[in-house]
């Protein structure tokens, strides 16, 4: 395993057709939106899901690759199976925690990777990950539209006896038409070695980010797809540059005069000539 010896910044473009790419529970699972604005979001908890859940597909939780924050999981369990392990039994009571962290981070690729607060019981200490994403936002405006639908059954004997056997249950489903998001991340070289994150994981971390839409499918999402990764590497361990002035070198232009319904209406621009010195751009996708 190699370390990371170069901070790393960069700018994820993913768009949604026809679907809901992250419901809001506190608005009825309606598309998440800025109010002010009528912007389109999409949290950085909802992307890391997908990341943590295309990772335990593609290494089925081998050695090294679990995930500690997994559906149904029992967060203190995995804490408590840290703390059996030999280098953690071995050490004296006020070593214990930071050998367990060390533990946990050997053994669960998101710990090493996002960071987890691991104090809820045996204390495994807190561990702040080298990734870090902020919210995706839409580039234009979004238009959520609501639809209703029928289900041909009914759940219960009672509903079924309302109906006289009719068996007919209404619902509503909440879509996008289009919409193109951004996100932007940073990558810590620092906080890499502190918990063992290596060029193999980024690497995985690429691949996640380019292929877990389609490792994520279901009729709610839609038709949702990675389109641009650009990475922005600096020479140094700490950077070059500032990470917001090499994400304003990225523009996105619509190119049409009517209203966006796919990618090829955008054009994405990168201006590498007015790159920082010891910076390099490079597009992943």
């Amino acid at each position: 395993m190699s370390n990371l010896n170069n901070r790393i910044d960069f700018v994820y473009l993913f768009d949604v057709q026809d679907g809901n790419p992250n419901g809001d529970p506190d608005a009825g699972n309606l598309p998440r939106v800025d109010a002010e604005t009528g912007m389109g979001l999409v949290t950085d908890v909802c992307l890391k899901r997908k990341v943590r859940n295309y990772v335990q597909i593609s290494k089925n939780c081998s050695e090294g690759f679990d995930i500690f924050i997994k559906e149904k999981a029992v967060l203190n369990n995995e804490i408590s199976d840290a703390y059996k392990d030999e280098s953690v039994k071995d050490k004296k009571d006020a070593e214990k925690t930071d050998a367990a962290r060390k533990v946990m981070c050997k053994r669960f690729f998101d710990v090493r990777t996002f960071g987890a607060v691991m104090t809820t019981g045996e204390n495994a200490g807190q561990v702040r990950g080298p990734i870090q994403l902020t919210f995706a936002r839409s580039i234009d405006p979004i238009t959520s539209l609501e639809h209703s639908i029928t289900r041909l059954a009914v759940t219960t004997d009672i509903e079924a006896k309302k109906q006289n056997g009719e068996n007919h249950t209404m619902g509503r489903k909440s879509t996008i038409p289009y919409s193109l998001y951004m996100c932007h991340g940073f990558i810590s070289a620092n906080l890499a070695k502190q918990t063992g994150f290596s060029s193999e994981d980024l690497q995985l971390f690429w691949d996640a980010l380019k292929n877990m839409f389609d490792n994520d499918r279901s009729a709610a999402r839609g038709l949702m797809s990675a389109q641009k990764l650009i990475v922005f590497k600096h020479e140094s361990e700490l950077g070059n540059a500032p990470a917001n002035k090499l994400f304003d070198l990225v523009k996105v232009q619509k190119i049409n005069d009517g209203v966006p319904r796919s990618f090829k209406d955008y054009k994405v621009l990168i201006d590498k000539n007015s790159l920082p010195q010891n910076v390099t751009a490079e597009e992943l996708l």
